[in-house]
C-alpha cells in the first residue's frame, strides 16, 4: 500500500492551520532554519575533505574550545535567520552577547550551532539544538515560555526533531532531493528500556547520590546497559528513541553543573517532555527555572519517567 510522504515543509503548514491567529512568520522561520542546517549538514559531510576541521585558537562565551565548524555553523545560522526577518533577537552558544535585529521579527531564537564539536575530528555524530520565544524585552526567558525546540542530527542520515508543544516528530533527510520527509510521528520515549548515560569518568568527583544510583543500576536484577557518547544531543536523541536515562548532573567541583540552560538544556528538556518523559535540575524542572544570564550553566538528568523516577529516589 502507498504510504502518502509528508515533508517538513508540508507538515509545518498543516500544523500552522491549527492556530486561529497564525500569520506565516512561524512557518517561515523553521524554513530558514531547514534551509540553512541543510547547508551545515552539506559542511559537515565534507569536514574530511576540506580545511573546515581542527581549532581556531579561541574559545567561546561559555568558556569551551572553539572548532573551525562551529564557527562555520554559527556564521550560517545567524546570516540565515537574520535575513528571514522573522526573528528579532538571536543568541548563540558561540557569542558572548544577543544579536538585536533591527526588524519586526516576531520571535526570540537560541542555538548551540553544533553540540558536540569535540568529536569533529574523530567522524562521531554532533548536532544543532535550537531553542524559539516569542519576542519579548526580556531575552532570559524560562524554558516553559518556549513556542518550538529541536535538534538536528548530522550521522548516518540527517534527522530533524522538533516539537511546538503538539507532540514530538522526525524528519530525515532524503539527499536524493534536498528535503526532510516525516520518518518518526509522534514520538513516545520508551519505558522499558535499561539504558543509562552518564560520563563515569567523573565517577571520583560525583556526588553521593549519583554515586548510589549508579552502583544500583549495575547491581539490579534489571539489565542495565551504558551507553555515553560525548555529544549531549546524540546522547539524548538515543535517550528519546531508545529509552532509558541520560545525566550530567552537579558534582564535587561544577556545583553547578556544565550545560548551558537557554542552549542546550531548555529545548532537549522540551523535547523529551512532549514526548512523555521526564527532566529535572536540582529537583526542580528546568523549563521553570528563570534564566539569569545568557550562558548559565545547570545540572541536568532526562529520560524515561520511571528511570527519572529512579534516580530521584537517590536524592533523599
Amino acid at each position: 500500500m502507498y504510504n502518502k510522504i509528508v515533508t517538513l515543509t508540508e507538515y509545518l503548514l498543516k500544523e500552522e492551520q491549527k492556530f486561529e491567529k497564525a500569520t506565516g512568520s512561524f512557518t517561515l522561520l523553521m524554513t530558514t532554519l531547514e534551509n540553512a542546517v541543510k547547508i551545515i549538514a552539506s559542511h559537515v559531510k565534507q569536514s574530511g575533505l576540506v580545511d573546515i576541521l581542527g581549532k581556531t585558537g579561541s574559545t567561546n562565551a561559555s568558556g569551551d574550545e572553539v572548532k573551525k565548524l562551529d564557527i562555520l555553523s554559527n556564521e550560517i545560522l545567524v546570516d540565515c535567520l537574520s535575513q528571514s526577518g522573522q526573528a528579532q533577537t538571536l543568541a548563540s552558544e558561540e557569542l558572548a552577547d544577543a544579536i538585536s535585529l533591527e526588524n519586526n521579527g516576531h520571535y526570540m531564537v537560541y542555538f548551540d550551532p553544533l553540540d558536540g564539536s569535540s568529536n569533529i575530528e574523530v567522524n562521531v555524530n554532533i548536532g544543532t539544538i535550537f531553542s524559539i520565544y516569542l519576542n519579548d524585552k526580556n531575552i532570559l526567558q524560562p524554558g516553559r515560555k518556549q513556542v518550538a525546540a529541536g535538534y538536528i542530527i548530522y550521522g548516518p542520515s540527517v534527522m530533524f526533531v522538533y516539537s511546538c508543544g503538539q507532540g514530538v516528530n522526525g524528519f530525515t533527510l532524503d539527499p536524493s532531493v534536498g528535503t526532510f520527509l516525516l520518518s518518526h510521528p509522534n514520538i513516545i520515549i520508551p519505558e522499558e528500556k535499561g539504558i543509562y548515560s552518564f560520563n563515569e569518568s567523573y565517577e571520583p568527583i560525583f556526588h553521593k547520590h549519583t554515586l548510589k544510583y549508579l552502583k544500583d543500576v549495575k547491581n539490579s536484577e534489571k539489565k542495565y546497559t551504558s551507553r555515553y557518547i560525548g555529544s549531549m544531543v546524540v546522547d539524548v536523541h538515543r535517550t528519546l528513541l531508545k529509552g532509558g536515562i541520560f545525566g550530567y548532573p552537579s558534582d564535587k567541583e561544577r556545583p553547578d553543573g556544565i550545560l548551558r540552560l537557554m542552549y542546550e538544556v531548555n529545548p532537549l528538556a522540551y523535547i523529551i517532555q512532549q514526548a512523555g518523559g521526564l527532566a529535572f535540575s536540582e529537583k526542580k524542572n528546568p523549563l521553570d527555572i528563570t534564566p539569569k544570564q545568557l550562558h548559565q550553566r545547570v545540572s541536568i538528568v532526562m529520560g524515561s519517567k520511571k528511570e527519572v523516577n529512579h534516580y530521584q529516589s537517590f536524592l533523599s
